[in-house]
């Protein structure tokens, strides 16, 4: 059975940083593309970050320089360090593990001015 659990969300203030975590199990995790993706109130979901299997990395633009995806495979987990965090970050963050198609329940990241 496929698990996809997000931690680390939070209320922040805007130029503040955040390190949101995803484990994954009942997958060959070392074998999985992992990524992050985030929806605000009203709009749809959107991709955010990306990591190979071969640890190549992709980041949406809005997040670029700001964002850093990492995993470590020894502990089935998926790392989103969120520096420079802007208002307009705010929404649930979700966790995607490409080889089962399945996601996290999402954890919220809320940034005020």
């Amino acid at each position: 059975q496929v698990q996809v659990v997000e931690s680390g969300g939070g209320l922040v203030q805007a130029g503040g940083s955040l390190r949101l975590s995803c484990v994954a199990s009942g997958i060959t995790f070392s074998l999985s593309d992992m990524g992050w993706y985030r929806q605000a109130p009203g709009k749809q979901r959107e991709f955010v970050a990306i990591i190979t299997s071969g640890a190549t990395t992709n980041y949406a633009d809005s997040v670029k320089g700001r964002f850093t995806i990492s995993r470590d495979n020894a502990k089935n987990t998926v790392y989103l360090q969120m520096n420079s965090l802007k208002p307009e970050d705010t929404a649930v963050y979700y966790c995607y593990a490409y080889i089962a198609a399945d996601w996290g329940r999402g954890t919220q990241v809320t940034v005020s001015s």
